[in-house]
């Protein structure tokens, strides 16, 4: 299937069968006595890129980095950087850095002196120090703030101080577990962009943990969505929005649609679905269920068109009633019940600032949608 697209248009070495991989974990299993937090899992990461590890709490993704920088040793499967296995290299000899959501300063230190610990600890001359800790304060933009004491910055503030010490030793390899997850909405939303430029600037590898789907969306451009020690899918952010595999990457990701029925037929790409609220067509990604069979069609809310009318022309068009309305501003969520009792979500952008003869609660609506507009399921 072709690409549906990525941060960076022009970096897809995965795509690329003779790229070898920067960082892979090859049938990597993790136990913590009976319980199993990584499931032999394998995994490939390409040099320069801004990776993240996706899913809900204990499905494996920190696990799965701590393994990375040392901290925990995998039970099976090897794990391997740059082409050099891992095992039994302890962590202060990877070139690898972690920086925890904690941020984990030192309080009695000011910022310059965070930022140039690691560098000391390795023995790096006072010149060369003093003179890349400038670097990295003009780079996170804290120069002025060299003298102050943590508890003395903003949370946005510590968290730029906690990253340039990451990256202050030039690690081959940086790994953030939550990074932005206290830091406020609007900052968590500037600070992403703030990452992907210094990720660019510095040229590393960059693998962030997240339970965020907004988030991985915006930095990555790859997501490997998790669930219960295993990846459920690997792609681009668009890839994994508009064309997930399964009902679980589908329902993780954004808001989704699910509509349920049995396969009537398919034929050029396409199924026709016989469900309790009448028969649509859906497109499939891969390959078709069987006539018969058991399916589901997921559609994100702002791919579906909301009409007092029946549309004409259209591919599918589902009747139901306006049960819920909420105004955000930019755009109004409604949720509509079918005729079924099913009850779904439609977006309707807000183009103007004044809206003429609004849909209001308890009118009888048609929901129409494209058969491209979704993705069929089998599982």
């Amino acid at each position: 299937m072709p690409s549906l697209g990525s941060i960076r248009r022009s970096f897809t070495p995965w795509e690329d069968a003779g790229a070898k991989p920067y960082i892979s974990f090859k049938n990597v299993t993790k136990r913590f006595g009976d319980f199993t937090a990584v499931d032999n899992l394998s995994l490939d990461v390409y040099e320069r890129e801004f990776f993240s590890l996706l899913g809900p709490s204990g499905c494996g993704k920190t696990t799965l980095l701590r393994m990375l920088a040392g901290f925990e040793e995998p039970t099976e499967g090897e794990l391997y950087l740059d082409g050099q296995p891992l095992k039994g290299v302890p962590p202060h000899k990877r070139p690898v850095n972690m920086m925890f959501q904690s941020y984990a300063l030192f309080p009695h230190m000011n910022v310059a002196d965070n930022i140039a610990f690691g560098l000391r600890q390795d023995g790096m001359e006072k010149s060369a120090r003093e003179e890349r800790v400038a670097q990295m304060l003009k780079l996170v933009k804290l120069e002025e703030f060299a003298r102050r004491k943590p508890h003395q910055l903003s949370g946005g503030q510590r968290q730029r101080v906690a990253l340039a010490r990451s990256v202050a030793k030039r690690p081959k390899l940086l790994i953030l577990d939550e990074p932005l997850g206290a830091l406020d909405k609007k900052l968590r939303e500037e600070t992403q962009f703030e990452l992907m430029d210094l990720q660019q600037q510095l040229g590393l590898t960059f693998m962030i943990v997240t339970h965020d789907q907004e988030e991985a969306m915006t930095m990555s451009d790859r997501i490997a969505v998790m669930d219960k020690g295993i990846i459920a899918q690997t792609g681009t952010p668009a890839e994994i929005y508009e064309a997930p595999n399964s009902r679980y990457v589908a329902d993780f990701i954004g808001s989704v649609n699910i509509l349920e029925g049995k396969v009537v037929s398919s034929g050029d790409g396409h199924v026709e679905i016989d469900g309790p609220d009448g028969k649509f067509v859906g497109a499939v990604r891969s390959h078709a269920p069987a006539d018969g069979a058991t399916a589901w069609f997921a559609i994100r809310p702002e791919k579906m068109r909301v009409s007092r009318e029946k549309p004409d022309g259209v591919d599918n068009a589902i009747k139901g009633e306006v049960w819920d309305i909420g105004y955000l501003g930019d755009m109004t969520i409604v949720n509509i019940r079918l005729e079924s009792g099913k009850v779904v979500q439609a977006a309707m952008i807000n183009q103007s600032r004044i809206v003429d003869d609004p849909i209001g609660y308890d009118e009888h609506i048609w929901l129409s949608f494209s058969a491209d507009a979704g993705v069929v399921l089998d599982r």
